[in-house]
């Protein structure tokens, strides 16, 4: 048994593409994969996880093609890692991956531990399904499978803080968790305005075109993204966009484009865009500041993790006034914007699991890019003196007799 026997096969898929890493028990990155996006509500669990498989087997590749280069560091194994509470054992005869078990089918087991942060797993029955479905596979011995907020909450904790924190991302759409070290979660079912939710990039872009077409036809207060948004796609109108949208010259998968010229609007002073932001910002405020209070983390000093493309682009029109309102909410808290690819967290979850050394933390993030930015509400004052005061958010125009959804 080699010291890079793998303890964590680590999975973390998106809408739009999903990573796997094979890491040894010393922290050590021995293969990693790269494969298309998981919808399982699309495509159906089993062809979902098929996907998974894609990335998992490049990364299994790679670990055999450094194996037989390095035979020192073996890519399989389970010797000396301890198994807690989950779907399977590998040492027990009578587990269903283990190699000397009847009728066992599948692929051999890739490493001790399979920690998979999922997109689309959003509802806890989702969540086991998933689990089962990624358990039959038999690419590990114990299988767990979380929403994939979870694995950006995890890359944003420093090597101190262990798994006790709340994150929320914000990129296409908008989740929030929270974990404290007992196991304990809070968490939002995040499955749009029927849930509650409202924003994430596809928000945002379907918010400033209404607003716009609005504009335009006089129903709405003037605003400039009646002008910047079509602009953006060649188009002249607002008018000339909505019919491009509709019959498909303009793909709506494009949408997303949208919200960084929204934000440049709101940064050139456009009350209408300014606005939007600033709902933006109180939303992943309320949402963070509710899981804390679930937690009993509200006063306490306590990591904050923001993820996603939304707030890693670091607009300060967005991310100083959440410093800011969460501040007033939750004083203690240390707010920071992650970067580093949320395999990572999917990885640290799973050595958390395995009972990794210390050492191996530090040998795994290493190995990923990405940094830790730690925010606070100065900038944020120097911002709001260019703009408008920040005591009170913007107010959208008609925002009171606004019908919800539309």
């Amino acid at each position: 048994m080699g010291l890079n026997q793998p303890a964590v096969l680590a999975v973390d898929a998106g809408n739009t593409k999903t990573d796997a890493a094979l890491i040894g028990r010393d922290g050590t990155v021995l293969g990693t994969g790269r494969a298309g996006g998981f919808r399982p509500q699309r495509d159906g669990i089993e062809a979902a996880v098929d996907v998974l498989g894609v990335a998992v087997s490049m990364a299994v590749g790679m670990a055999g093609a450094r194996a037989a280069d390095h035979p020192g560091a073996a890519a399989g194994g389970s010797a000396g890692l301890s198994y807690p509470a989950g779907r399977g054992n590998p040492d027990a005869p009578d587990a269903p991956d283990h190699p000397a078990a009847p009728g066992r089918t599948g692929a051999p087991p890739y490493a001790a531990h399979v920690s998979a942060c999922l997109a689309n797993a959003d509802l806890p029955v989702e969540e086991a399904a998933l689990e089962d479905a990624l358990h039959r596979r038999g690419w590990g011995g114990v299988t767990a499978v979380r929403n994939d907020t979870f694995a950006v909450l995890r890359a944003g904790l420093g090597p101190g803080d262990g798994p006790r924190g709340v994150a929320v991302v914000c990129g296409a759409g908008i989740n929030c968790a929270g974990m404290l070290p007992d196991g304990r979660t809070a968490r939002f079912a995040a499955l749009g305005a029927v849930s509650g939710d409202w924003g994430g990039g596809a928000g945002l872009a379907g918010e400033a075109l209404w607003f716009a077409a609005r504009a335009e036809d006089g129903r709405g207060e003037p605003t400039a993204l009646a002008e910047v948004l079509p602009a953006h796609f060649g188009r002249t109108s607002m008018a000339e966009l909505i019919e491009a949208l509709h019959l498909g010259a303009v793909p709506v998968a494009r949408k997303h484009e949208l919200v960084p010229v929204l934000f440049a609007a709101a940064a050139a002073g456009d009350r209408v865009a300014l606005a939007l932001v600033h709902r933006q910002a109180d939303e992943i405020v309320a949402m963070a500041a509710v899981a804390l209070g679930r937690l009993g983390l509200l006063d306490e000093e306590v990591p904050v993790v923001l993820g996603g493309s939304v707030v890693a682009a670091r607009h300060p029109e967005l991310n100083d006034r959440i410093a800011e309102r969460l501040a007033e909410r939750a004083p203690r808290a240390r707010l920071s914007v992650v970067t580093a690819p949320p395999v990572l967290g999917a990885a640290l979850l799973g050595l958390d699991a395995a009972g990794a050394p210390a050492a191996a933390y530090d040998r795994l993030r290493g190995h990923f890019p990405g940094e830790r930015a730690h925010l606070t509400g100065e900038r944020a004052h120097l911002t709001a003196d260019r703009t408008r005061p920040t005591a009170e958010r913007t107010r959208l125009p008609g925002e009171r007799t606004r019908l919800p959804g539309k």
